[in-house]
């Protein structure tokens, strides 16, 4: 039977009497799991905020009426030509409404399909900013601000005033940054709209608003869906499009073909409408993955040199122990012991240095014009990641500390004692 309170001692006392070596020892695992803890937190965080930049801003599923040409050309009506090859140029588009046929009826299936979290209305048009003799062409989008905000974190990107505002003030906007630097504009002023068949329209300016896309921020603007209604001289059951929000994005594709089919529009999914963007975050994923793994393996291997060089060093302890009656197996405890103590101090003091500096680096300024709203450096503290290191700490140090500790089970002390 192992006494493992004489195993533990023994364990403590080589450890205590060679302090130097011991924290050589625990610092090799301290900084290894520090570095990764640090590094990952960052990678990660970076990378969640270039998928929320593009998440916040994009619909699961866009529905509209698209502009095309017919599939069914008129001269495939005349029979006579039926097996003939017809050949058409210059094909121009089937007139359509911009308008969403019967959207009313289409929302309220949506709202209550058990896949959408929410229907998120919106109308779209091109006008004209108009202040003195300034005249800049645009698009003026109107939606429900409460919903906008609450789904798609639109007060992110408003740097001045609120989004709320919309709803509260009638004949209100949101400018781009863009519109405002270039006709001089602030909140509380007024611009004049002009849509594309005439008429002016002054609102008043209740927000900036700056997506850190320039060209977007020189042409877009957002304003309530009644006022663009008002606009444009439309009913209350205009609208041209309607964006999908999911409880599950995985989804999307499946359901878009399904609108389609149902409905004869055009759904966008997201994972079509930003495929490049999804390859990239592949890759950036891949690459923070691939680094962390490399940096937690070549801190096994010093993990490794430094305990098997502890180990070395204690050959004439080793020696005496089994000279005064200790088996190989009880050899082989104490030093698995020392590797795991090490293992466990070297474990916790390497995720408090981790989480130390990636807080540090989450207090660092991050000032963009392409990301108003974000002020520090983004930072993941995933309690998974935490787990992982302290789980490697343990592993690491058992796998380094086994393979030195059964050769040292298998040693002869005679020959050690003669050596000296």
């Amino acid at each position: 039977m192992v006494n493992w309170k004489l195993i533990l001692n023994i364990a403590k006392t080589h450890l205590l009497t060679k302090v130097k070596q011991t924290s050589i020892a625990a610092l090799g695992v301290t900084f290894g799991i520090g570095a990764y803890i640090t590094l990952v937190c960052f990678m990660t965080g970076l990378n969640t905020m270039l998928d929320d930049l593009i998440l916040n801003q994009t619909p699961h599923i866009h529905i509209y009426n698209e502009i095309k040409p017919s599939a069914q050309q008129p001269i495939n009506l005349y029979d006579k030509l039926n097996n003939s090859l017809n050949v058409v140029h210059s094909i121009k588009p089937k007139v359509t409404q911009k308008k969403i046929h019967n959207v009313l009826p289409i929302m309220d299936y949506l709202s209550n399909h058990d896949d959408v979290n929410a229907v998120l209305p919106q109308i779209k048009t091109q006008i004209f900013y108009i202040a003195g003799s300034i005249e800049i062409g645009g698009n003026l989008t109107g939606f429900e601000p409460i919903k906008e905000v609450e789904h798609f974190n639109l007060n992110n990107y408003i740097i001045e005033g609120s989004a709320i505002d919309l709803n509260n003030i009638d004949n209100s906007i949101i400018i781009g940054a863009g519109i405002a630097e270039k006709m001089s504009l602030k909140i509380g002023d007024r611009v004049q709209v002009s849509p594309l068949d005439g008429g002016f329209f002054p609102l008043k300016i209740v927000g900036t608003y700056q997506s850190g896309i320039a060209d977007i921020d020189a042409i877009q603007s957002f304003t309530n869906i009644k006022t663009i209604q008002r606009i444009l001289g439309k009913p209350k059951n205009y609208i041209t499009d309607l964006n999908l929000k999911l409880f599950d994005l995985n989804v999307a594709p499946k359901l878009s073909n399904e609108i389609e089919k149902q409905f004869n529009l055009r759904a966008i999914d997201i994972q079509t409408a930003n495929a490049q963007f999804e390859t990239g975050t592949t890759v950036r994923n891949l690459i923070t993955y691939a680094v962390s793994i490399t940096l937690l393996i070549v801190a096994g291997f010093g993990i490794y040199n430094i305990l098997n060089m502890l180990i070395y060093e204690k050959m004439n302890d080793i020696a005496i122990l089994k000279a005064t009656g200790f088996s190989g197996r009880d050899v082989h405890l104490i030093f698995m012991s020392q590797a795991m103590i090490i293992g466990f101090v070297g474990g916790i003091l390497g995720l408090l240095i981790g989480l130390v500096l990636a807080n540090f680096i989450g207090t660092l300024p991050f000032n963009t014009e392409a990301l108003p709203t974000i002020e520090t450096y983004p930072i993941n503290l995933n309690p998974l990641f935490f787990v992982i290191g302290f789980s490697f700490a343990m592993l690491s140090t058992f796998l380094a500390g086994y393979l030195p500790s059964k050769r040292a089970r298998k040693i002869d002390p005679v020959k050690i004692i003669r050596g000296q």
